[in-house]
């Protein structure tokens, strides 16, 4: 839920932005161009999308690994979930144990590509404390790439 804060947040800060160059100083009523001006359609002005790249629609999907996404609910499968986005490729989940473990655990994926790679893989752990150790993140980051490489390779045999 803190992720999906901050991205309300930076599309809030985003539309601010866009609104103070929209040519009209974001006057509402009138001609010009831009987000707030008078037509519901900028007139080549910019819209908040611009900010973030996106110059198509703003139901544009992103690609996400669906092996590094499969591999994630299967190696976190343990945890309860709280979000998943398979659009965007987040998974964030509740706080919850390992099996035989003491320590409770929240976790937050994001899968960035659409490659079978390490750098497309982002993992944030956190404990009650606050978050864990590298060595901790960097165990299920390497349990979610061998997993994803293990359900690969058993797509590849059929």
């Amino acid at each position: 839920m803190a992720f999906a804060r901050l991205i309300a947040a930076s599309l809030a800060a985003a539309a601010l932005a866009v609104a103070g160059c929209s040519g009209n100083g974001g006057n509402r009523s009138g001609g010009g161009t831009g987000l707030f001006a008078g037509s519901s359609e900028p007139e080549g002005g910019s819209t908040v999308w611009d900010l973030f790249g996106n110059n198509n629609s703003p139901d544009t999907a992103f690609q996400v690994n669906r092996y590094i996404w499969n591999a994630s609910l299967d190696v976190l499968d343990f945890l309860p979930l709280e979000t998943v986005e398979p659009f965007t490729g987040v998974i964030e989940t509740g706080w919850g144990r390992p099996p035989n473990g003491r320590v409770e655990y929240r976790v937050t994926v994001l899968i960035k590509d659409p490659a079978l790679d390490a750098r497309a893989l982002s993992v944030s752990v956190y404990d009650r404390s606050g978050p864990v150790d590298a060595d901790v993140v960097e165990e299920i980051e390497n349990a979610i790439l061998s997993r994803a490489r293990q359900l690969r390779n058993a797509d590849s045999e059929l």
